[in-house]
């Protein structure tokens, strides 16, 4: 039931303090008027007793003891959403700045998410093509999953984030749309312009929403701004029947702010000054992904963050590696190569992966050609290291194999053009082009059955058919 208005106790910045309330909730929102007809809205993020510590969205400037009155709502966050929600931009508590005018609201939805039977949930299983050859290859992202990618303060993940939302589809044998949800979190004002010119320009944003808090707007925003995403993908999802990946960046200024927010409700701080309840408010982002049973669609993310000082022990990414279901990691030794996407395939990883890839989802031998791809590559690491003592000159011809084969690999596989979207068959086949640089003694994680098909075959192999691609295209000329 909502609260009579009432007269404000205190202004400290962006936290405003009321006194004599009864009846409201920790989270429940509140909505301010002043005698200039200014409206802004805040959370409730402090109750002791009848004492009210509320967060404003907004700057506090013009509120007053005498002018502002204050009306409790009785109720959390909730977001109006519609069929049309998709190819509209939003900003973090989810309202139009596109433009186009407000959404025609079917439903309203808490943006906390309802809770989730664990029962209910199934095993995500069928595979989504990414066009990365890198990730698609190696570290598999599977419909339903959470697979982060930590990254570093100035590395591409936002040209990578842009054209994964561009390029991102179901795999062969899934039925269903396909939509993105894309939420921005403490940007600037140019890399929010570079996401909305990417999508309109590519044509994408038909099927993409957009959440977008810029670095100046206001902290409590940004805390929203997440759930903002996730309620939408899962009305999408569970509601239209679509399959929804949702791409969030950066969880890094979500935390950021979270910390900020809880410095001034005066918590003792844990890790790095970050609240004790760090872990349990990732969780709240990170657990929204999955498949429902009875639900014909589904919630697939990608969180981007990035490690403050490269670190990936900090607490952010170490405790979003508990929750989620594997890591793709950018390096900055990589970039420094002038390799995109500068992904070090070592230490990333996809948990759901082996149960999503193989005959029946991707190829028979993708299982093989990654975990030799991912020994080879092992193995060049060492030979550069022992050529950085005795001298390249010194190594045996096989470890001058390897040497080429880690070269080749991380400009040919891992590397590719800003604009360049290769199939799972392209990857794979680009990949025996790779191993065949070894004799086929050295492919000791392969069985005898897939040498004979596809390391004798030269049919399966990506550069041939480049090659044919090419002729074709002049004879066509």
């Amino acid at each position: 039931m909502a609260i009579e208005y009432l007269g404000l106790s205190s202004i400290e910045g962006p936290l405003v303090v009321v006194d004599g309330v009864r009846g409201a909730a920790y989270g429940d929102i509140v909505r301010f008027r002043t005698n200039r007809s200014d409206q802004k809205v805040g959370q409730i993020i402090t109750i002791e007793g009848e004492h009210a510590l509320i967060q404003v969205f907004d700057s506090t400037t013009g509120m007053s003891l005498d002018n502002t009155h204050t009306h409790f709502t009785g109720k959390g966050m909730e977001l109006g959403l519609g069929p049309d929600i998709l190819g509209r931009t939003f900003n973090g508590i989810g309202q139009p700045i596109d433009g186009l005018g407000a959404i025609h609201a079917e439903v309203s939805r808490d943006v906390n998410g309802a809770p989730l039977n664990p029962v209910s949930r199934i095993y995500p299983r069928d595979y989504i093509e990414t066009g990365f050859s890198a990730i698609d290859g190696l570290t598999t992202l599977i419909r339903g999953q959470k697979l982060p990618i930590f990254s570093g303060d100035g590395m591409p993940h936002n040209q990578l984030a842009a054209q994964i939302a561009k390029q991102a589809k179901l795999g062969d044998g899934v039925d269903g749309e396909f939509a993105v949800v894309f939420a921005a979190m403490g940007v600037k004002h140019d890399v929010a312009d570079f996401f909305k010119r990417s999508f309109e320009e590519s044509g994408a944003m038909e099927h993409v929403t957009m959440f977008v808090n810029t670095a100046d707007d206001p902290v409590m925003e940004r805390l929203i701004t997440s759930r903002m995403a996730l309620t939408t993908a899962e009305y999408l999802a569970y509601d239209l029947g679509k399959h929804v990946l949702v791409i969030l960046t950066d969880m890094t200024s979500f935390c950021e702010a979270l910390r900020e927010v809880s410095n001034a409700k005066q918590e003792i701080p844990s890790r790095k000054g970050y609240p004790g309840y760090l872990y349990s408010e990732l969780a709240t982002i990170y657990e929204r992904a999955g498949i429902v049973k009875g639900r014909q669609g589904s919630v697939t993310q990608i969180p981007i963050l990035t490690m403050p000082n490269d670190d990936i022990t900090h607490p952010i990414p170490d405790l979003t590696g508990y929750i989620t279901e594997g890591q793709v990691v950018l390096d900055r030794s990589i970039e420094g190569k002038n390799i995109y996407p500068p992904i070090n395939p070592l230490p990333s990883l996809s948990r759901l992966m082996k149960d999503g890839i193989g005959d029946g989802y991707t190829r028979e031998d993708h299982d093989a050609v990654s975990n030799q791809l991912f020994a080879a590559y092992s193995q060049a690491i060492d030979a550069r290291s022992l050529a950085s003592v005795i001298g390249e000159e010194e190594l045996s011809d096989l470890d001058k194999k390897y040497l080429a084969f880690g070269e080749a690999f991380e400009q040919e596989f891992i590397g590719q053009k800003q604009d360049e979207n290769r199939t799972i068959t392209d990857t794979l086949n680009l990949g025996w082009d790779l191993l065949r640089t070894f004799p086929r003694t050295e492919l000791n994680r392969m069985d005898s059955q897939l040498l004979d098909k596809y390391y004798e075959d030269t049919t399966y192999s990506y550069k041939k058919d480049a090659l044919d691609k090419d002729s074709k295209q002049d004879g066509e000329d």
